[in-house]
């Protein structure tokens, strides 16, 4: 009979949930069920929240780990890890010939080449080939959660018009600070942080193209939940405020909140703890001639589409 099971030493889901029920929503919204000939998972560490998001699982087994034990010792089909696997470069080399797929929300291995860095709305032909039944290890990385929230807002907009420059003002949570100030992250040589940084390369790097112009600035902002970031996109095509709202509209992930005569626009506040990623202020950049370039406005919950959800979506193409 399939069950949930954990390996000595590791923190059996629902164990876990009960020591601190307050931090997740409610184990209702667990939408799992248990088969015997299903593929197993097993979640890292602090990654217990992305079984929360799980739409639909059929599972023979749901796994919590420290990763104290080695993976030989009990193959899951797919393994969801957090910081935790970036710091044991020799676990996953091992766990790779049991033909186990990965993946992997650090920034380890996001820029490796070879690595899909995936956004399963954006570019699901990166992790083409890579299914749980081939008998072949994979690791497949998630991209940082401002750049999954960009480009869930950016790529179909890309895809219509092809974006040749991007600049974005990204305003990142940071609850306890009553202050705005650049983010924590390390200034590098160029006078870019690490966390702006990560935008401009994991773009080129889903995109698939090394050539489009991207910067960003970041800002740490008093708010409990959320990032939202102002992006400006330059086209090589002319693409209008109304034909980029329609195709907002019908994008998958994506909500158009653009309501001008009543002044509402997305929030951070309005996204908490919802998956979607909230689109608005779409106009026209009048700094540009033609309709060569537009604003818009993007919020979302950076733990949930930001991370939690985009791995669970990324499991769910492994399985």
């Amino acid at each position: 009979m399939a069950a949930l099971t954990h390996p000595p030493s590791q923190t059996h889901l629902f164990t876990k949930l009960s020591l601190k029920p307050k931090k997740f929503t409610s184990p209702s919204r667990i939408r799992m069920t248990l088969q015997e000939n299903a593929p197993s998972l097993a979640v890292v560490g602090d990654l217990v929240s992305l079984v929360l998001s799980a739409k639909n699982f059929s599972l023979s087994s749901l796994t919590v780990t420290s990763l104290t034990a080695p993976l030989k010792c009990w193959p899951p089909s797919a393994l969801l890890a957090s910081s935790s696997l970036s710091k044991t470069g020799t676990f996953w080399a091992g766990g790779s010939g049991e033909g186990i797929r990965c993946g992997d929300n650090s920034s380890a291995f996001r820029m490796e080449e070879g690595i899909p860095l995936v956004i399963p709305e954006v570019n699901p032909e990166a992790m083409e080939g890579i299914k749980v039944g081939t008998g072949k290890g994979a690791l497949i990385a998630n991209p940082n959660c401002s750049t999954i929230i960009c480009l869930m807002a950016a790529t179909p907009l890309h895809k219509h018009a092809k974006v040749i420059r991007m600049e974005e003002l990204e305003l990142q949570t940071r609850e306890y600070a009553f202050n705005l100030f650049s983010h924590n992250a390390p200034i590098l040589s160029n006078g870019y942080n690490e966390e702006e940084m990560k935008l401009v390369k994991e773009t080129r790097k889903i995109w698939n193209d090394m050539n489009v112009k991207v910067t960003a600035t970041c800002i740490r902002v008093p708010v409990m939940r959320g990032h939202a970031e102002s992006v400006n996109l330059q086209f090589e095509k002319p693409i209008d405020e109304y034909t980029a709202k329609d195709i907002l509209k019908s994008a998958p992930g994506v909500v158009v909140i653009d309501d001008r005569a009543s002044n509402h626009f997305p929030t951070p506040l309005e996204v908490s703890n919802k998956d979607d990623v909230a689109v608005g202020r779409i106009r026209r950049d009048v700094s540009q001639d033609g309709y060569k370039g537009l604003d818009i406005f993007v919020c979302s919950d950076q733990i949930r589409k930001g991370a939690a959800l985009n791995a669970i979506q990324i499991a769910k193409m492994l399985l």
